[in-house]
């Protein structure tokens, strides 16, 4: 199956707060940091009950600190404040990359939405 092939390299990138997510010459993903903290597969994010994703804010800064390989099959990520719970497999990264325009959008919309509402 190739939705869990293990990428050929992953890269940090600290000028530009992106991993950059290689699985072949043809399909490479340069992820920001913001994004894969917002869309972190650590159950404080993930959607529970069928309910959406949980909406988070104030990550703009975050810095991915750590990568640390899981097995054949994932990494973790380390970030600053003091996230460290979410396993990014390999299949999850190629579909943060692929879905990165569409997941993004969405988030900025929620954002919007929240923003926008009597407080």
């Amino acid at each position: 199956m190739t939705a869990n092939r293990k990428p050929t390299d992953i890269i940090l990138h600290k000028a530009s707060r992106t991993l950059e997510v290689i699985f072949n010459e043809d399909e490479k993903y340069h992820l920001p940091w913001e994004y894969l903290r917002l869309f972190s597969p650590s159950k404080e994010v993930r959607a529970r009950h069928g309910r959406q994703r949980i909406l988070l804010s104030g990550k703009e800064n975050v810095v991915l600190e750590k990568i640390a390989p899981i097995g054949n099959y994932a990494i973790k990520l380390y970030f600053d404040d003091g996230h460290k719970s979410g396993l990014y497999d390999w299949g999850y990264l190629r579909e943060l990359g692929v879905q990165y325009d569409r997941n993004w959008q969405d988030h900025l919309e929620r954002m919007g939405a929240e923003n926008g509402k009597d407080h």
